[in-house]
Parts: structure tokens; C-alpha cells; sequence
């Protein structure tokens, strides 16, 4: 990426972005005291919000919805088609920030074709539909224990359909931040637009029915991957490595940007290195991240929003491919897939790009008069990638993001001056396990904890 398309993208806001931003932001507040407790803030904020979509095909439905907080407790199909005109400011802002990026990028993508239509939503989707509903009315302040209970039979429910985990997930995960943080009420602060977004997406949802499509029923492909870089995301309960790449398609048509997504559960004692260990189902991929080799892929499934459903035993691990290289000549010309309508939000935007011939001061890269804010001290531990790496490396593959009205940039892989050669740090790099000796030293003096865990596993079973 040239510093003439880092100034252009950086220059300035888009037009209407923090009036929209606004908008949003008024009916995210009036979720937090609920629905029920009606005054006028409240009322001019849904009207707003409403007003902001009359021109479109939900201009009428919002409008009613506003009618009805006023002289009754709003239903389901109320608070839908609130939350739909809430996602359709995101997703106007989204659309007008990738606009901006493709613009300055000079990359292109492609449209986004609606699938069929999926089967109604059924009872379970129906009664968690009904949790969000009390959810909005109360409002994040009155939420107690037996609020968040009350949707557990449902989550329970729907963790038994595998085309419902989307949905039960979202719910399961919102209702477990939401549990520990009773008594809202005494919160010093309340994650306003995080929790709005959580329920908005979830009413959403509901309204789908089964839409997750199994690996079975995807188109597939065909070809070589080239990995660009990994972004591990982790909580306590959780990991997720998200995998960047180019793929060039065996049929000779035009290399596209895309990503992968593999993730397992794991307890809060795992962590750093240790995280690979509990990804050990997708051998191959772990081995292309760790080594930087090409895969050459076998009919691998892929989704209309460009994510390849990964199943490793479609996968082999190719030729040795530099990420770097692959992001200075392959990325900048590979076609971006159109982004599915639930996605269109700035907190989904991570595009990959390539910075080269940068400074880093005080957390912000300076580029021939042009800044971004880098996102460096939150990297994961479970690579050599670092604050420290980022902070001493002149090229840089990174994701870019958009968060609190700005563009940052989220470091994959460096390439920095150690001792007169250039060395490259990747966030996969320990994928296989940890290369650093001393890393190596601390983890056989610590021990192994997915060792323990699973020997632990293993003998109560037996028990």
C-alpha cells in the first residue's frame, strides 16, 4: 500500500458517516434503560433512527414500530424492524467505508447475490426471540439472574441443531456477558454499543431460520492458497486463528482474497503457545502457517462471503510461498468477495494490506506524511509477533480495520533489522510450536497444560 492511498483513505471521514453514527448511538442508549421506561429522549432517538430509513423499503415499518412504543409494549416484529433499521445505518456506513478503501486501493470485489431463501425459523429460534424481546424492554439495568435464565432451555435447544449454532452461539455467548455482569445495575460502565449490536444481530437472526449451509451443500474449489498472515483472536473459553490468504483457482480464473476460520474450545489456563495445541485437528494448515508453504486445495468449501469451510483433509501442504511476496504482488490484484448483508458493519472490516518504508512513533505509523494508528499492544502471545517487533520493523502485513470513528491497522507479520539482516516475525510462526529457545525453556519448565488437562480428561473418563 503507497502512501498516496494510505493519505487518500485517512484524508477524511466520509460524508454523513458521524451523522449516521449518531443515530445509532441514540437508540443503542435508550436500550439501556429499556423500552418500557419511555421519555422523551427515548422517543426522539426511535424517531430519528426511523426518519433515517423512511426513504427505503423498511421506511414503513420502522415508523409503525415507532408508533407503538408509544401506546403499547412493542412485539417482536416491532423491535425487528427497529433493529433492521439500525443494522441498515451500519451497513450504509460500511458500505461507504470499503468504498473509500477500494477506491484508494484501486481493488475490486464482487456483488453480493442473495441465496435462496431458507425454511421458517422454528420453536427454539421463536422462544429466543421472545428472551430478546423482554431483554429490550427491560433493559440492560434491569437484567437479573432470572432474566438471563430464562433463555436457557432455548440455547439448549438450538446447540442440538447444527444449522442453529449461529444463532445459539450468539445467544449463549450474550447472555453469558450479560450473567456476569449482574447486578447491571451497579456497573460502573455498561457496554452500550457492543451489547446493542450483540441483540440487534441475534433479533435478526431469529427471523432467518436455518441458514448456515452445510459443507455438503456449498459450492467448492479448487487450486493453490497462498497464506498472507493469521490473526489469533482468544478469550478465555475460546480461540479462533483467522487465516488470510490468495487463492488461485485450478480453472485459470482470477486469483480472490480469502479467509479461514478454525476455532476450538479451551480453558482459561491455556494460553500463549499453548493455544496451537487445542487446533491440532487441521494439521496441514498449521504446517503451512508455521513453515510459509502454499496449500494446494481439493474441492474445499467455500461460502458466498468468501470463507472457506476448512476441512484439512482436503488440504496439502505445497511449495515454500513468502507471505510478504505474496502480499506485494498477488494481493493488491485479487478480487475481494462481496460482503453477506448480517456482515455489513465497520467492526467486520479487516482488508489485508502491505505497508512498506514506514516510522512507528508512540503507536502511530507515519508513511510520507500520512498516519494510522497501529494496534500493537494488544497482539496475541501465542507468536513471536510483538510490540516490540512492530515497533523496530519497516514493512508491515496487517489488516485493515475501522473502530471509534478511525482506521487502525492490526500487524500480522513484520519484517525488522536484527543485527544487520532482515528477519521476518509472523503471528503463525509458532503454529508447529514455540522456535524461540527461551520460549521453549519457560514452556518445559511450566509444563505442558493441554498435556495435563487432556491426561486429566482421560483418567476421569475412565473413572
Amino acid at each position: 500500500m503507497l502512501a498516496v492511498q494510505l493519505g487518500e483513505l485517512t484524508a477524511e471521514t466520509p460524508t454523513g458517516v458521524a451523522e449516521a453514527l449518531e443515530l445509532v448511538a441514540g437508540f443503542d442508549n435508550a436500550l439501556v434503560d429499556g423500552l418500557a421506561r419511555l421519555d422523551a429522549g427515548t422517543i426522539d432517538a426511535a424517531h430519528a433512527l426511523a426518519g433515517a430509513v423512511a426513504g427505503s423499503p423498511l421506511g414503513a415499518a420502522a415508523a409503525a414500530a415507532v408508533v407503538a412504543l408509544g401506546t403499547a409494549a412493542p412485539t417482536p416484529e416491532d423491535l425487528t424492524a427497529l433493529a433492521a433499521a439500525r443494522a441498515a445505518l451500519l451497513g450504509a456506513i460500511h458500505d461507504a467505508l470499503l468504498d473509500r478503501f477500494d477506491t484508494a486501493t484501486g481493488r475490486e470485489r464482487l456483488v453480493w447475490s442473495e441465496p435462496a431463501v431458507g425454511a421458517a425459523p422454528d420453536g427454539a429460534a421463536l422462544a429466543g426471540r421472545s428472551w430478546l424481546q423482554e431483554l429490550a424492554i427491560t433493559g440492560w439495568r434491569g437484567v437479573d439472574h432470572d432474566l438471563v435464565a430464562a433463555v436457557d432451555q432455548a440455547i439448549g435447544t438450538l446447540l442440538a441443531l447444527p444449522d442453529q449454532r449461529r444463532l445459539a452461539f450468539l445467544i449463549d455467548g450474550f447472555a453469558a456477558e450479560l450473567r456476569a455482569c449482574v447486578p447491571i445495575a451497579t456497573l460502573p460502565r455498561v457496554p452500550v454499543r457492543r451489547w446493542a449490536d450483540l441483540w440487534s444481530r441475534a433479533m435478526l437472526l431469529t427471523w432467518r431460520g436455518p441458514d448456515l449451509p452445510a459443507a455438503s451443500n456449498c459450492a467448492t474449489v479448487s487450486g493453490r492458497l497462498f497464506i498472507v498472515g493469521v490473526d489469533m483472536q482468544e478469550h478465555g473459553t475460546a480461540v479462533q486463528a483467522q487465516v488470510y490468504g490468495v487463492f488461485e483457482p485450478s480453472d485459470a480464473t482470477a486469483a480472490r482474497r480469502v479467509r479461514i476460520s478454525v476455532s476450538a474450545p479451551k480453558v482459561d489456563t491455556v494460553v500463549g503457545p499453548a493455544v496451537w495445541q487445542v487446533l491440532t485437528a487441521h494439521p496441514q494448515l498449521l504446517t503451512a502457517l508455521a513453515e510459509h508453504r502454499s496449500l494446494d486445495l481439493t474441492e474445499m468449501p467455500v461460502m458466498a462471503g468468501g470463507d472457506l469451510l476448512w476441512d484439512d483433509a482436503r488440504a496439502g501442504v505445497g511449495d515454500h510461498a513468502d507471505p510478504f511476496v505474496t502480499a506485494r504482488v498477488q494481493l493488491p490484484g485479487a478480487l475481494a468477495a462481496a460482503v453477506s448483508p448480517l456482515d455489513r458493519d465497520p467492526v467486520h472490516i479487516a482488508e489485508p494490506v502491505l505497508l512498506e518504508g514506514y516510522r512507528i512513533t508512540e503507536g502511530v505509523l507515519e508513511l510520507d506524511g500520512s498516519m494510522i494508528a497501529v494496534e500493537a499492544e494488544g497482539l496475541s502471545s501465542s507468536g513471536p509477533l510483538d510490540a516490540a517487533a512492530v515497533r523496530g520493523s519497516s514493512a508491515c502485513i496487517g489488516l485493515l480495520r475501522w473502530e471509534a470513528g478511525r482506521w487502525s491497522l492490526r500487524p500480522l507479520a513484520v519484517q525488522r533489522k536484527v543485527k544487520g539482516k532482515i528477519v521476518d516475525v509472523h503471528g503463525g510462526d509458532w503454529a508447529c510450536g514455540p522456535t524461540d529457545p527461551k520460549v521453549v525453556k519457560e514452556q518445559a519448565k511450566s509444563g505442558d497444560a493441554v498435556a495435563v488437562l487432556r491426561e486429566r480428561a482421560g483418567r476421569l473418563l475412565r473413572t
